[in-house]
C-alpha cells in the first residue's frame, strides 16, 4: 500500500470522527483503519533518553529524582507507586525545534497544527556519502538524483536525510567526531537543498539524525545558519532520529507526536514510520 493510500486511511479516520459527510458508503470503519494502520509494520524513529545522552554541547544533563517508590524508603517525597521528576532541556534526546526555537513571534511547540504531524515521509539516504565524507552536505543534485528515481518530491512531506549517524550513539565522541583542533565533523544540509524544499517542494518538515541541522564543521563555529533558515519558514524540524536504515526512501508515512507545552521552546517527541506492504 502506497504513502497516498495510507494517508487516505488517516483521511477517512478524521471524517469519521467528525461525523462528516464522506460520500463513500463502503468508508471503513474507525475500527477498520485501526486495524488496517497496526497491522502494518511500524519503525519506532525515536531513541529513548536518559542523563548522559548524546546533546549540543552547550546543554547541562538531564537530572532525574524518584519523588515515589514502590516501596517506604525509596521515594524522597513518599512511597506506594514509583513517579519520577525529569529535569532537562527542551531540546533532548529526539526532538522537535518549533520555528519560535529561533526565531522571536513565531510558532512555539503548541501551535503546530494536528495535521502537521501525519506526513509523507521521503528519505534521502546518503549513509554512503557520509561514510566517506564526515563533512558531507546534502546538495540539491542530490535531491534532483532522488526525484529521477521515486518522482516529485510530495507536497507536505517530511524529508529525513539517512546519514546513519545515529549508529554511533550513545557514544557523545563519537557523534561529535571532533579532531585534535576541537572541530567537529558530522554531515548536514546545504542552503540549495533546504530552499528547494521548502520554497519549490512546498514541505512541512524536515529531520536528521544529528544533533545539528548545520554540519559539524559550521556548528562548531557556532554557526547554525541552516537550522536558522529551516525554522524561518515557519516549519518545525526533528534532530536526533535513528532506525532511517529501516524504512523505504519513499512510500511509507510519518506518525510525529510530542507533548503540548504552552509556549515551548521545543520537547523530546516519539517519531515513528507506518510502512507500505
Amino acid at each position: 500500500m502506497s504513502a497516498t493510500k495510507l494517508l487516505s486511511l488517516f483521511a477517512g479516520l478524521l471524517c469519521i470522527a467528525a461525523n462528516l459527510a464522506c460520500g463513500n458508503e463502503n468508508e471503513p470503519s474507525l475500527a477498520r483503519i485501526q486495524q488496517m494502520l497496526v497491522g502494518k509494520r511500524l519503525v519506532d524513529l525515536t531513541h529513548p533518553f536518559a542523563p548522559g545522552i548524546p546533546r549540543w554541547p552547550g546543554f547541562p544533563d538531564e537530572k532525574r529524582e524518584t519523588i515515589y517508590g514502590y516501596e517506604k524508603g525509596q521515594g524522597t517525597m513518599g512511597e506506594g507507586f514509583f513517579t519520577e521528576m525529569y529535569t532537562h532541556v527542551g531540546q533532548w534526546g529526539t526532538h522537535i525545534d518549533p520555528p519560535a526555537h529561533f526565531h522571536k513571534g513565531l510558532r512555539t511547540v503548541d501551535q503546530i497544527e494536528l495535521k502537521e504531524m501525519i506526513l509523507p515521509l521521503v528519505v534521502i539516504d546518503v549513509h554512503e556519502e557520509t561514510a566517506n565524507n564526515a563533512d558531507y552536505t546534502l546538495t540539491l543534485e542530490r535531491l534532483k538524483e532522488w526525484e529521477a528515481a521515486h518522482g516529485p518530491i510530495p507536497n507536505g512531506a517530511f524529508v529525513a536525510m539517512r546519514t546513519d549517524w545515529s549508529k554511533r550513539w550513545p557514544d557523545a565522541a563519537a557523534m561529535d567526531n571532533k579532531s585534535q583542533d576541537g572541530i567537529a565533523h558530522y554531515p548536514g544540509w546545504g542552503k540549495e537543498a533546504l530552499k528547494y524544499l521548502y520554497e519549490e517542494r512546498k514541505i512541512t518538515a524536515s529531520g536528521h539524525e544529528t544533533t545539528d541541522t548545520d554540519p559539524g564543521m559550521a556548528a562548531s563555529k557556532d554557526d547554525f545558519s541552516m537550522e536558522r533558515y529551516v525554522l524561518g519558514t515557519n516549519h518545525y524540524q526533528i534532530e536526533l532520529l535513528t532506525n532511517l536504515d529501516q524504512v523505504p526512501e519513499s512510500g511509507a508515512i510519518v506518525v510525529v507526536s510530542f507533548p503540548k507545552p504552552k509556549g515551548g521552546s521545543g520537547f523530546p517527541a516519539r517519531v515513528f514510520a507506518i510502512l507500505p506492504d
